[in-house]
């Protein structure tokens, strides 16, 4: 007789490169496939097949995570010069991060999964803070190019008329140099603001919103606009009503300001200042492996991922057949948000339950003193045994 939790609908499984596609495999095994009859469509977003699909299996996935309405994504690797050689790639592709919430029109919240024993670096932080991370345009989809010297740079708009505005970006009369342009929408903006209202209202915490409008005073601006108005027109009477509060600052006063909270609120950022402080904030907790984040779509799509990266010095330890103690934590947690949110939409409490009750069991084993060797550097927990990947995975579905 099959006792497994029976699932209706699919999951969107996204594997991934180094370490995490190893860990991926494992938690799957382990924690899992004892307990779920798993029902995912599978796509294999490592970089070899990204490669050989030229990034086709990339958009394949977000259009899945559509279909099903939830996704669950290993880490993978975003190549750079030296990756290219490594895998000999045909070119250097995209984020896949950045393509998948780019076609979801997303935004990604992250925020750090708390043990007892574990304290962050910052005395005050008592209460968790969470990013939000706008996950559309900016750097993540800019264009780039290298100017030689002697030319100039310009930003030219053509409006539907046909009409052109030129602006001299630089010039460039006695050395090479490099430009960007990047770009953002409306409508992107304000899904992200409204996914932030939103979120804030449910969870009942403060929004900030930081941005540099006195320097960028055409992009950012419009950021801190749209926000505004959307507080004014639609929010405003909800947050008084709730408790909460919806402010605006500069970024590196919003930075002054986080570091002497006691946390416990909602920190909007845009694409770039959401992917360096979301890491920053999860080393400040504790560790990046102990760190969620989910994308959000303003129609109701939710991606579940790690925070962290692919971890490519346990791989390479992995491959030379050596035991590692990779921290899992943050890529069982995508599974388990995934599991949950599946359960919910499809009514079938038990898988929630299940998906709940193996969150909870993995943060008791750390407060007990099970963990693996990055936690074991930071916690004040006596006795801790500090246990390998395969090890800590054990422990963790000996107690589901």
């Amino acid at each position: 007789m099959n006792n497994k939790i029976m699932m209706k609908t699919p999951l969107v499984e996204m594997d991934g490169d180094e370490m995490t596609r190893v860990v991926w495999a494992k938690i799957k095994e382990i924690v899992l496939d004892p307990f779920v009859e798993l029902k995912t469509e599978y796509y294999d977003l490592s970089i070899q097949n990204r490669d050989a699909t030229e990034d086709q299996v990339t958009m394949d996935s977000a259009l899945a995570t559509k279909k099903y309405g939830v996704a669950v994504k290993c880490a993978t690797i975003t190549p750079n010069a030296a990756r290219v050689k490594e895998f000999n790639l045909h070119k250097m592709w995209k984020s896949p991060n950045g393509t998948i919430r780019a076609a979801l029109d997303g935004t990604v919240f992250r925020a750090p999964i708390l043990a007892k024993g574990i304290t962050p670096l910052v005395p005050s932080w008592t209460k968790p803070i969470t990013i939000a991370r706008h996950a559309y345009g900016d750097i993540y989809s800019a264009v780039e190019s290298k100017v030689p010297q002697g030319g100039k740079a310009e930003l030219v708009v053509t409006d539907a008329d046909g009409n052109e505005t030129r602006t001299i970006i630089k010039e460039f009369p006695k050395t090479d140099g490099i430009v960007m342009g990047m770009h953002n929408t409306d409508a992107s903006i304000r899904s992200f603001a409204k996914t932030c209202f939103e979120y804030a209202l449910d969870q009942g915490i403060d929004l900030w919103f930081s941005a540099k409008d006195t320097i960028s005073k055409t992009y950012d601006h419009r950021f801190k606009d749209i926000f505004a108005e959307m507080y004014e027109a639609e929010y405003k009477e909800a947050f008084e009503q709730k408790g909460i509060t919806f402010f605006y600052t500069l970024v590196d006063d919003a930075i002054a300001r986080v570091m002497k909270s006691s946390g416990g609120f909602l920190w909007a950022c845009k694409n770039y200042d959401g992917d360096v402080f979301s890491d920053m904030l999860a080393t400040a907790f504790g560790s990046l492996a102990m760190m969620t984040s989910v994308l959000v779509s303003p129609d109701g799509y939710y991606e579940y991922e790690a925070a962290h990266g692919t971890i490519p010095r346990h791989y390479h330890k992995y491959l030379k057949g050596e035991s590692t103690s990779t921290n899992p934590i943050a890529t069982l947690f995508a599974w388990t948000g995934a599991l949950a949110r599946r359960g919910e939409l499809d009514h079938i409490p038990e898988l929630t339950a299940f998906a709940k009750k193996v969150e909870q069991v993995t943060i008791e084993a750390v407060e007990e003193g099970f963990m693996t060797g990055d936690l074991a550097l930071i916690s004040t927990v006596p006795n801790k045994k500090v246990l390998s990947l395969d090890e800590f995975l054990k422990e963790v579905a000996s107690r589901v």
